[in-house]
């Protein structure tokens, strides 16, 4: 009875072992519990470049996204027609360019919201909703993309998940993404936590400042 007892332990023990291996390997290392934190852990890892797309702003400019060269750009997606996430989601970002140093603000950061409903959202259109979370339209510019095309190449290499419904909606993902000066993802952030944010913003702009 000792005996198999002992094996009982044994085996019960390699088994609890065996499922924590499984666990941590499914779960990035503890760090990815739900999905959503194991694709955010994947596009930080995986640092994709920002897609040769065309931008249209609200003042009409267009350009493409080498207008921000050499500098960090913080981004968040979003369509205006929207009533619940993307109203917060702007609110938040509002409170993440408020905290950034002024010296900073278009010249080595710009903070840039793009629509994913570019038939709506034309310039008419974000020029209006620019004004309700007091973006400049120029340290902080709202654009479009109208060719779906490259719309869709930087949803998918940025990982935002846009379903649109028969009424005109979308269900999507939110964040606060930044992109470095090479046009690089480095970090993909809880829009909820502006504080952070800001602070991890502030730290990498020091750094590069060598302040």
């Amino acid at each position: 009875m000792v005996v198999q007892k002992k094996y009982t332990i044994i085996s019960l023990s390699l088994v609890m072992l065996f499922g924590l291996i499984l666990f941590y390997i499914g779960t990035d290392g503890f760090t990815a519990y739900t999905a959503e934190t194991a694709r955010v852990n994947k596009l930080v890892k995986e640092k994709p470049k920002f897609p040769n797309v065309t931008l249209e702003d609200s003042k009409e400019r267009i350009y493409s996204f080498s207008e921000f060269e050499n500098k960090y750009v913080f981004l968040t997606f979003l369509y205006t027609s929207c009533t619940t996430v993307c109203p917060q989601l702007e609110m938040n970002m509002s409170k993440v360019y408020e905290l950034i140093p002024k010296k900073y603000l278009g010249k080595e950061i710009v903070f840039l919201s793009i629509s994913f409903d570019p038939d709506r959202d034309d310039p008419g259109t974000l020029e209006k909703y620019r004004g309700y979370f007091n973006s400049d339209g120029e340290t902080w510019r709202m654009a479009r993309i109208k060719d779906k095309s490259e719309l869709e190449s930087l949803l998918n290499a940025f990982g935002v998940i846009v379903i649109p419904d028969d009424n005109g909606t979308f269900a999507h993902n939110s964040a606060f993404y930044l992109v470095d000066k090479q046009g690089y993802l480095i970090d993909v952030m809880d829009y909820k936590k502006t504080d952070e944010a800001a602070k991890k913003v502030v730290r990498i702009l020091k750094k590069e400042a060598g302040e």
